[in-house]
């Protein structure tokens, strides 16, 4: 039996125009103004905005060795619960994913529980403690999505080099964390008003910006793709904007958090605020939304990081890095920057769907006849209080609880098969 989905509104030209989508052995069978067919089971998208399904390079599933904080099955409801039928995990587990046989049970474990599609990276280096390389031709054979020691910044830059070297014979994207570590001095939120106020350590800019500095020019040298994860500095965006005018094939992503939150939201010891990089200044926010805008910045990834609460529950200075971002990252942005004219929603789906498909080349992204059928219905005219206790993620570790947003998520389908369904 086929799915028809009927009613929806379409973007096209950021215009909503009304269609029916018929969907048919996991692919989109059919696009049109107005569709018929008898003994299909139908969906009434009235009043609903139906878009590709969005696509997430960054998120961390835990799963092999910390699935205390989440696993591939709770990770994956999340990510559906939030619109994202594709997802990219990061190898900072336990195994990791540095050699063909761990990446391979990582694999068989999202074909036995994953809700969604999910592509995972294989590491840098081994064990990602940046001595060794990995095998980059075994790895790509083996399935990895792309490579990166994300959780870590690589501190050698002869070892950065030599990994862009190869990378670059295998025709695969280098993912970077760019931390300093000498810089970082340990620094729990960003170096500026908010913790001198606090009197908590700081992480300056420059430590994230000098390894996109020295990244860059390493990349030019090897001519390999190079991505940047969660830029946060508008020093940051000031390198990655020459380098692209340059012509070094250099990208970049941006969190939902950094887009909204800057360090004026710190108010207090809360360990909620505490992520990696750190929230910025106000001036650097402003120049993230900049950066999307024109172009230097290519698409928003959520850095979905999720820990168990006992591990929240301690100071800020202690706490682990990272917030919860896959369930209402759509939302968030849309109340926050569409809703006031910052972004427009096509430009919002967008950076979602098609530019970070575009990026890594992943054939994902678009409504079209005859590509698989992954495909978000968002109920735009809905509000709810985000409540962490109803989160599908088994972390609850996310600065936005009581926060009213506007637009929810009605639906999720993958491969035409319906991958989460708003709860009556």
């Amino acid at each position: 039996m086929g799915l028809l989905l009927k009613n929806g509104m379409v973007l096209e030209n950021s215009n909503e125009v009304r269609k029916d989508i018929f969907i048919e052995d996991g692919v989109i069978a059919e696009i049109a103004d107005s569709i018929e067919r008898e003994g299909e089971e139908m969906i009434d998208c009235t009043g609903m905005l139906i878009t590709p399904g969005f696509v997430d390079v960054h998120v961390h599933l835990r799963e092999p060795g910390g699935e205390h904080k989440e696993t591939i099955e709770t990770g994956t409801l999340a990510a559906a619960r939030g619109g994202f039928t594709a997802i990219c995990p990061m190898p900072n587990t336990r195994p990791v994913p540095d050699n063909v046989e761990t990446l391979a049970n990582i694999q068989d474990r999202i074909k036995e529980t994953a809700h969604v599609k999910v592509l995972p990276y294989a590491s840098i280096t081994e064990r990602q403690l940046g001595r060794d390389l990995v095998d980059f031709r075994g790895l790509k054979q083996g399935g990895a999505f792309a490579f990166t020691d994300d959780g870590v910044g690589v501190q050698s830059a002869d070892m950065m080099l030599q990994a862009m070297l190869e990378a670059k014979k295998v025709d695969m994207p280098v993912v970077a964390h760019t931390e300093e570590n000498t810089l970082i001095h340990g620094g729990a939120i960003h170096e500026g008003e908010t913790s001198r106020r606090l009197k908590i350590p700081g992480i300056p800019s420059v430590a994230e910006s000098v390894h996109i500095a020295r990244d860059i020019l390493l990349a030019e040298a090897a001519g390999c793709h190079y991505h940047v994860c969660h830029v946060s500095t508008k020093e940051s965006v000031r390198i990655i904007r020459d380098a692209k005018r340059a012509g070094v094939h250099v990208t970049a992503e941006v969190t939902p958090h950094h887009l909204v939150l800057d360090e004026n939201d710190i108010t207090g010891d809360d360990p909620n605020f505490k992520m990696n990089p750190p929230l910025r200044g106000s001036d650097d926010r402003e120049a993230l939304i900049a950066g999307l805008l024109d172009g230097t910045i290519d698409l928003i990834a959520t850095d979905h990081a999720p820990h168990a609460e006992e591990e929240k529950a301690v100071g800020i200075e202690t706490a682990p890095f990272g917030i919860t971002g896959s369930e209402n990252a759509f939302q968030l942005l849309y109340t926050k920057l569409v809703k006031n004219g910052t972004f427009t929603l096509q430009q919002l789906v967008d950076w979602l769907t098609v530019r970070p498909s575009e990026t890594f080349n992943m054939g994902m992204g678009v409504l079209a006849e005859g590509r698989a059928a992954d495909i978000t219905v968002i109920d735009l005219g809905k509000t709810y209080t985000l409540d962490k206790e109803k989160f599908y993620s088994k972390a609850r570790n996310t600065p936005f609880h009581g926060m009213e947003l506007e637009s929810d998520i009605h639906m999720t389908i993958v491969d035409g098969k319906v991958a989460y369904k708003e709860e009556a």
